[in-house]
């Protein structure tokens, strides 16, 4: 029996990372959860921050940059550093899945948000810095960042379309992945050869909306995220069916995979694997934080089976009660993706001083230390 990494992989559910840290690299801790069948990795500025400024990885890596680097272009080259060295442990799935998996993901700064040109722009020049084809850069699913998304794919680039809360927010990424598959195809490039995800996020949903339903509701607590997770996939079935999408997938294409996000339970009160286990279907991946991917590889044996097509009608009347209890559940996405970008931007202004805050320690010759 294989690892339950694995079984999701023999499901067409793949697991992913949500977690980089320097020494998993030097380690070779990346290299074994690759050989238990992790197939991809992503990042985020909280992630680094917490990587780049409160470990003691990046001492020697410090040490080694150009002294007339701002903050910016010092987190950025250890960034890419440390994105590169992923990429080259993933490469060989990469191949072997021909360009299926393998990819590890890198966000555009999330002040580019609600600037189309800056993230296109952005996206470009963090892609050529890493030049690796295994790369797959972040956009967020902002009004601004859509037109983005199809611009970056329709030149060849793999991208992850994140902070997607709602079903419409979804259905205007998927759209993005496919306009830009047909203009890539319409210049003569071979559209195998591009991939995307859409990272739709749990926890942060039911975290909102629980709060909302109150003691009066208690029935509905904790069944919103799943419930919307199920009718976005139900959706996905119908774009991949349909005619404009069937021209694309002659040519060899690939959908657009929805990524579940924010995956770990926040509410201590849920079982630490109620997204891992319950949203488990072909083309999906989901990325999964250090404590959970631990949960599941430690009591996930013998859990993992197919269950995001089952129970589509109570999916649909879950949201069709929260809607009666008085839950407006786009005010709540909406206000969740508004809310991620701002705490994204927060992370990145956090993760830069915490560099600044490094590089003055190691000046003092605090060496190494967090």
């Amino acid at each position: 029996m294989g690892t339950p990494i694995q079984t999701a992989a023999e499901l067409g559910h793949s697991i992913w990372y949500d977690n980089l840290q320097r020494s998993m690299l030097t380690s070779g801790d990346l290299a074994a959860m690759i050989s238990d069948g992790l197939r991809g990795m992503t990042s985020n500025p909280s992630i680094f921050e917490k990587a780049m400024g409160h470990s003691a990885d990046y001492g020697a890596a410090y040490d080694k940059l150009d002294p007339k680097l701002d903050d910016l272009g010092v987190y950025e080259q250890l960034a890419i550093e440390d994105i590169q060295g992923a990429c080259d442990a993933f490469l060989g799935l990469y191949h072997e899945t021909k360009g299926g998996d393998g990819f590890v993901s890198l966000e555009v700064s999330p002040r580019h948000a609600h600037d189309t040109a800056g993230t296109i722009a952005e996206a470009k020049r963090l892609h050529a810095a890493v030049a690796r084809p295994n790369v797959m850069i972040k956009v967020p699913g902002t009004k601004e960042g859509i037109p983005a998304i199809q611009a970056l794919i329709s030149e060849g680039i793999h991208v992850n379309t994140t902070l997607l809360f709602s079903i419409d927010a979804y259905l205007a990424a998927a759209n993005a992945y496919i306009g830009g598959l047909e203009i890539f195809e319409s210049k003569g490039g071979d559209v195998s050869t591009v991939a995307g995800v859409a990272s739709f996020f749990l926890s942060r949903i039911d975290t909102v909306v629980d709060g909302e339903l109150g003691k009066d509701h208690r029935e509905l607590h904790g069944k919103a995220a799943i419930a919307n997770a199920k009718v976005a996939y139900d959706h996905f079935h119908k774009l991949i069916s349909e005619p404009r999408w069937q021209a694309l997938a002659k040519l060899g294409a690939k959908p657009q995979r929805l990524l579940w996000a924010s995956t770990g339970t926040k509410n201590p009160a849920y079982p630490k694997l109620m997204y891992a286990l319950a949203l488990v279907g072909a083309d999906t991946v989901d990325t999964l934080p250090g404590d959970t991917y631990k949960e599941l590889v430690a009591h996930g044996a013998g859990k993992l089976h197919p269950t995001l097509r089952a129970g589509l009608d109570e999916a649909h009347a879950t949201l069709k009660s929260l809607g009666a209890a008085g839950v407006n559940l786009q005010h709540v996405t909406d206000k969740l993706l508004a809310d991620g970008v701002a705490a994204f931007a927060k992370s990145f202004d956090q993760l830069l001083a915490a560099v600044a805050d490094k590089r003055k320690k190691l000046s003092q010759g605090q060496g190494g230390k967090a």
